[in-house]
Order: structure tokens, then sequence, then C-alpha cells
């Protein structure tokens, strides 16, 4: 494709210079740089996005940001956002020039190009380079358009992933500000992609700076609404993601957020999305909503390992009910690590709450007699190696949960003054499930042995998945595990 060639700065029609607020266009004379779509295009494609004439809008809405982000207004914080964001709409409706018609598609065409090719570390870098960040805070700041801002916000949350592209983001002065603010909006795809921009920055290393853009207790008590009153599984699951990106950040940036999240009421929130999603499981199985299920256990597991705010979690009933109910589920294999996540949250109940043993011990039974009727349905013998490993996958990249769970089984049985041994005459579901877990891992490594022994190609079938970190010592670990506890 040849390179279209343009002056250095935009000029409007009838000659005159582009307004002050755009950003200069990038040069385009010198290409020294790697990627698989012509330089050329991607900065046409950069000046494509360049808003319309907006005067004196970006300082209307820098003052309704900053009345957001740092409470001066209305005391309640949903009332500040709304008001600002009235304000801030009346400000862009007066004075900015509406795109529309075929300007509006052509915007959005290069817009969705852009996200695509965002997606390419060598094209993100280049974007980033010939200001695509400036041209994109540009639009913020002066179009008043949803599909508009969720475009903004996809390849800012593409150019994220990479490393300089991240902290050019921070760089750019306004820039995080702006994303944060955006959390105001009500519509669904914008605040999908907002949580997922933020959750990328406090991934990164620049994290404290997102931190305290976001620590104002109305853009907290926004996020805390949002979550608790979407519909959509996407955004459930991605503003349970950024929290769960606060939890699981380093601890300065924890101690900027959290405590507030806390006091908002973060524990009663995430029982009540459980709540929430068990009732729905329970009812149908939607496929859909089998990570969202997930990412809440998930959250409220890294929660319950913080010493400063677990107690509120371990001394919830109703969060043991939920559990509980979880785990005696019957044929739930498709949420089996959901049931993984629920056994090490009530594990992690009881390092803090021991009077509750009791109670749990049904809960630990039932969690073997899932396993059991799961299990029970697996013929090594007459599967496909490729199917077992599915299986030996799962086990082994759980192996610590499973751990965890004999051990703890082992200190409800101490606590319920019962005999930790397995010695009845009829075996338990416990007993059951660890010579099945036995057999399966033992058929795995001697299949696997004739396998390479015979010469056969260890990339194929019987190669373990690397991903899964699923290797001879992780087996031989779990497998020695299960013996130990099938012996006491």
């Amino acid at each position: 494709m040849a390179v279209e060639s343009h002056s250095a700065t935009p000029e409007a029609a009838d000659g005159d210079q582009a307004p002050s607020h755009h950003p200069p266009a990038p040069c385009d004379e010198l290409f020294d740089v790697s990627t698989t779509v012509d330089p050329g295009y991607i900065i046409s494609l950069i000046r494509k996005l360049l808003p319309p004439d907006g005067k004196n809008s970006n300082k209307s809405d820098h003052a309704s940001k900053e009345a957001v982000l740092t409470g001066v207004g209305e005391s309640d914080g949903m009332e500040t956002a709304d008001y600002c964001g009235q304000q801030c709409q009346r400000v862009r409706n007066d004075q900015c020039e509406a795109v529309n018609g075929a300007d509006s598609k052509l915007w959005e065409e290069s817009g969705c190009i852009l996200w695509d090719l965002s997606a390419t570390r060598t094209h993100a870098e280049f974007m980033v380079e010939n200001l695509v960040l400036e041209v994109l805070l540009a639009n913020f700041t002066v179009l008043n358009s949803d599909r508009v801002k969720e475009i903004c916000l996809g390849i800012i949350g593409n150019l994220a992933c990479h490393d300089l592209p991240r902290k050019q983001i921070i760089s750019t002065k306004g820039l995080v500000e702006m994303i944060v603010y955006q959390l105001v909006s009500d519509d669904t795809p914008c605040l999908c992609e907002v949580c997922r921009v933020i959750t990328l920055g406090l991934q990164g290393t620049d994290c404290v700076t997102w931190a305290e853009a976001l620590q104002s207790e109305n853009i907290l008590t926004r996020l805390l609404w949002i979550i608790e009153n979407a519909l959509n599984p996407l955004l459930i699951e991605r503003s349970v993601q950024f929290l769960l990106a606060i939890i699981e950040s380093p601890q300065e940036v924890v101690s900027i957020l959290l405590p507030s999240l806390i006091k908002l009421g973060l524990p009663n929130l995430l029982i009540k999305l459980l709540d929430f999603e068990l009732g729905i499981l329970m009812k149908e199985r939607v496929t859909e909503r089998y990570s969202v299920l997930e990412i809440i256990l998930s959250t409220i597991e890294a929660l319950s390992v913080i010493d400063d705010h677990s107690q509120e979690l371990s001394s919830s009933k109703e969060l043991v009910r939920l559990l509980c109910t979880l785990i005696k589920l019957p044929d739930k294999f498709e949420v089996a690590n959901c049931c993984v996540s629920a056994a090490v949250l009530i594990a992690n109940i009881l390092s803090d709450a021991v009077d509750v043993a009791l109670e749990l011990s049904t809960a630990s039974s039932a969690l073997w007699t899932v396993l059991a009727s799961i299990l029970a349905k697996v013929e090594e013998s007459e599967m496909m190696m490729s199917s077992l490993h599915k299986y030996v996958s799962l086990l082994v990249n759980n192996s610590d949960h499973i751990e965890d769970s004999l051990l703890d089984s082992q200190s409800v049985e101490s606590h319920a003054n019962m005999e930790p041994s397995i010695s009845s005459f009829k075996p338990s579901a416990k007993t059951i499930t660890l010579r099945k877990i036995i057999n399966m891992l033992s058929y795995w490594t001697a299949a696997r042995e004739e396998n390479l022994d015979d010469g056969e190609d260890p990339n194929h079938e019987v190669e373990p998945i690397r991903e899964c970190k699923e290797n001879k010592e992780n087996v031989h670990r779990l497998l020695e595990c299960c013996r130990k506890y099938v012996q006491l």
C-alpha cells in the first residue's frame, strides 16, 4: 500500500490551521519501524480520528471531572457524578460540533481498525510514538458519544497490554484521570472497556498512579454501585476483576484503596454477588456465567487471606452457607474449579474461626462426595490419553488445594472429636476419591513411561501440558500425598 503524503500539521478545509487543542500531526517522512502494516496507513487512521473543534470544552470538562474525583459539589458521590455528567453534556451540546452521518461512520471504521492493530506490540508502539494517545484524549474531551468512548478505551486497553505504551499512558498528562472519569458512564460496553483498562493499569508497574487516581470515595462508591447493579455478565466479570486487581496489588495500592472499599461494604457486596450467581446456577446452567462465579470466588478468596480484612468474611454465616451449598451441588463438573475455590475458602475461614469446624465438617464431606461422583465416571484404562490428561492436569494444578483440604479435614475431624484415621468398614467418600486419584495418576505415569521407552514422540499425546506445570515431579508429589492419607 502506497504511503499517502500529508503535511506537517492538519489543516481545515478553508486553509486555516487546525484548532489548538488538537495534537500536532505525526511526521511521516521516515518510518524506521518493523510492522506488518504500512506505517503510513496507520498514521492516516490516526489522523482520521482527529475530533472537530470544541473551543473551551477542555476547560469545562476538566472542571466537571475534578468535581467527581475530589468530591467537590454534592455530598453524595452518585449525585455528584450525575450532576457533573449533566454539566459536561450541556457544555458539549452547546459548544461542540457533532460528528454524524458519513463522518461518524468513517471515524468508527478507522477506530475499530486501530483497535485491532493495537493488539500487536510493534503496531502499538508505533501508534503511541505517533501521538495516538493525544488524539484519543482529545476525543474524550470533545466528542459526546458512547461509541466513541468505547472505541477509544478499547484501543487504550490493547495499548496497556504492552510495556512501553502502558508507560506512555501514564506519561500523557490528564489521560489516567480522564479514563477513571469514564466510570460515570451509563453505557455497558463503555464500562466494560474502562474496567479492563484500569485493571491492566493496576497490574502494571505504575499501579500506584492508578490507585491515586481512584482513591476518591465518590469514584469507589461508583465502582461498587456498578458491580451491584450490573446485569450484563461481561460487565460483572470485568468489574469484579477490577476489584481483584486492587486486592492483589502491591501493599502500597492496597493501603490506598482497600480500607475505603471495606468501609463502603465490599465484603457484603461480594457475598451478595455470590448468592445471586449461585441462585442462577441452581436454576439453570448458563455457560457464560461460570467465569463470573469463578472470578467472584477468586476475589473473596484473595480478600480472605488479607489479615486486616479477613475477619469480616470468616465471621459471615451467610458466606459459610453459600460455600456449603456450592460444594453440595451434584453433577457440577463444569464448575469444578469453583468447588476447589470454595474448599480453599473454607480452609481460610477455619484458620480465622476454628469454632465453625463442626458446622463445616459436613461441607468437607460433601466436597469429597462431589469429587467421588465426578471421578467415578472416569475409566482411565478405556479413555484416550489426551482425555486423561485433562483430568490429570486439573488434579495436579490443584494439588496444593487438595493437600490443604486434606489437612483441613483432619483439623475438622480433630475439633469434632472424630477419629482422624480412615478405618470404617464402609469407605468414606474421601477414601474413595483418594484411591481413584491414585489409580489415575499411577496409570498415567506408567503409560507415559511405556510410550517414552518405546521411542514415541514425547510431544505426542502423552507429553505433559507445560502451561499447567504438569510434570513427573508434581504428579509424584500428589501421588505420594494421596497414598499417605489413605494409609492413615
